[in-house]
């Protein structure tokens, strides 16, 4: 196996990190869009806040359908959808074009379901083809430094968006153990004490979650 260049690197990191931020992230809104139907139309202002976004829509409906499908937005889904498909184009030869179906067919039926009368509904069978994708990765990488690559920026991405959400501490903890699995194994330099310091902050609960319960 050869040096894996930077810009790959790179590119491997984030293939990880922007998919991993469709599938959580789409979880997450369809917990808020519940809410939203449920009980409080304006729970989207709340979890702007927790992901730190700017609350630039006039309401309800335009969060729906901005959030989700405004390709000029920089924090919608749809947005980071497309910089996962592009980074997964550059990498086909590392992660196969059976890999890299998985992510056409769920830019596909994504772009399909704004036309849909329910969207949230309609992007289902986006976050199966999402989990289809981990799942040929596995199989058809051949080189173990870039799987692992890729997962460390799918578990970095998980655990800040389980942090942000306040996710319980076994899924922070279960995050935060695979992370330190797949940085030993790809190779990457990294600051141990950093590290040390994230895994502190995860064992005191209160340190946890006290900075997002203040802000949002």
């Amino acid at each position: 196996m050869g040096t894996i260049s930077l810009e790959k690197r790179d590119s491997l990191y984030w293939l990880g990190r922007y998919t991993e931020r469709v599938y959580t992230t789409l979880n997450i809104f369809n917990k808020c869009f519940d809410r939203m139907l449920d009980s409080d139309e304006n729970a989207y202002q709340n979890l702007c806040c927790r992901l730190d976004i700017p609350n630039i829509y006039q309401n309800r409906e335009d969060f729906i359908h901005r959030f989700l499908f405004d390709e000029s937005n920089p924090d919608s889904v749809i947005t980071s959808l497309n910089r996962s498909y592009d980074n997964g184009i550059m990498l086909r030869d590392e992660i196969s074009s059976e890999t890299l179906a998985y992510l056409l067919m769920a830019l596909d039926i994504y772009k399909a379901s704004v036309h849909s009368d329910v969207q949230p509904m309609a992007l289902i069978p986006v976050t199966d083809y999402l989990l289809a994708f981990w799942g040929s990765l596995d199989d058809y990488i051949y080189d173990h430094r870039c799987r692992n690559i890729i997962k460390v920026g799918r578990y970095v991405e998980r655990l800040d968006l389980y942090y942000r959400c306040s996710f319980s501490d076994q899924d922070i903890d279960l995050t935060l153990h695979k992370l330190k699995y797949h940085l030993g194994e790809s190779g990457l330099q990294y600051d141990q004490g950093i590290f040390d310091a994230i895994f502190a902050i995860s064992e005191n609960k209160d340190l946890r979650t006290e900075g997002w319960h203040r802000r949002c």
